[in-house]
């Protein structure tokens, strides 16, 4: 027990921070944004693993996101279902369009795979803004109803119209999202899936199935994408087109890059430090995107594995001066 406390210790104090943040603030807006940046995470791991851990460069991820939302949306506020069986359906279908379209676009690769994926997310887009019937086309869907309360033995009925509540159930799909993706990058495919993204034709000679092994990332995915878009349909209660867009893409993108990609814990990072950077750059108005692309192309280039590679290299360069200096002494 005392070597993986010493070992893990970190981990656990960050578990110990996340469960109380909710009772240290009590501005509710601040509050709203912590909630948020948890639910974007969940976004920006399912991105970072086909982008990251796959090599496969989607440009449809907010597209997966909408359709989780809008699939939640419709079947809660027009057909009456439960939350609770309405998000599972919901991811389920985000999972089913990524295969549906895995299959032919994934024998691409490269930049065709990124332009393919690109044009699915505009054609979500269009679905979304001009199918009245189905999705209030760009008047969207309001009055999303928040999710059903559930009963926990021996704590009663938990429900889900307030901050407090909704923080902790976004913090729970948080966390299940985190253990999946461990268990998974973790595992013998994970394995295949960095194979994959470091060299294919290698990969291919050795054996691995690697369009199987990009299919099943893409599906995984967008599962998870499907599942944060449902979240989010839920606990905003609206939502419009503009969920669909290439720029709910690009967010995703700056969370993965900016925070490391390749890491679990990069995206995590990114989902968090970037808007509650652009909250208090909220002065700048329009011209925040000009800093935070300035910043991206920097990052890219001088830092390609974010603020957790730099983490990473200042914490070995600490390392080393600490064993410079036991030995001078």
């Amino acid at each position: 027990m005392m070597k993986w406390l010493k070992t893990n210790w970190f981990y656990l104090v960050v578990l110990i921070i996340a469960l109380v943040v909710p009772l240290l603030i009590t501005n509710r807006y601040y509050a709203q944004v912590i909630t948020m940046s948890c639910l974007f995470a969940i976004g920006a791991l399912s991105l970072n693993l086909i982008l990251g851990y796959t090599g496969q460069m989607s440009l449809a991820h907010g597209a997966f996101f909408a359709i989780g939302a809008y699939g939640v949306a419709i079947l809660t506020y027009t057909m009456g279902w439960n939350f609770w069986l309405a998000l599972p359906v919901s991811a389920l279908l985000s999972a089913f369009i990524g295969f549906l379209v895995g299959m032919p676009a994934l024998r691409t690769r490269g930049s065709y795979f990124a332009i393919t994926t690109m044009c699915l997310g505009e054609i979500i887009y269009l679905i979304a803004g001009n199918w009245m019937e189905l999705t209030g086309g760009h008047n969207g869907i309001v009055g999303i109803p928040v999710p059903s309360p559930i009963s926990i033995p021996g704590l009663g009925k938990l429900a889900f119209d307030s901050q407090i509540p909704q923080y902790y159930l976004v913090l729970f799909f948080l966390l299940l999202t985190l253990f999946v993706m461990h268990r998974l990058v973790k595992s013998l495919r994970g394995m295949t899936f960095l194979a994959t993204a470091i060299n294919e034709d290698l990969a291919e000679a050795v054996g691995i199935n690697t369009f199987r092994t990009k299919l099943l990332s893409f599906v995984v995915a967008n599962f998870f994408a499907g599942l944060a878009g449902g979240i989010y349909a839920s606990l905003i209660g609206s939502i419009s087109p503009s969920v669909a867009s290439i720029a709910m893409t690009f967010n995703f993108l700056m969370y993965v890059l900016l925070g490391g990609i390749t890491t679990l814990a990069g995206p995590i990072v990114g989902a968090f430090i970037i808007p509650i950077l652009l909250e208090y750059l909220q002065f700048l108005q329009d011209y925040q995107m000009i800093l935070f692309g300035f910043l991206l192309i920097v990052v890219i280039i001088y830092f390609p594995t974010g603020f957790m590679g730099l983490y990473t290299k200042v914490r070995d360069m600490m390392k080393k001066l600490k064993v410079v200096a036991q030995r001078a002494a």
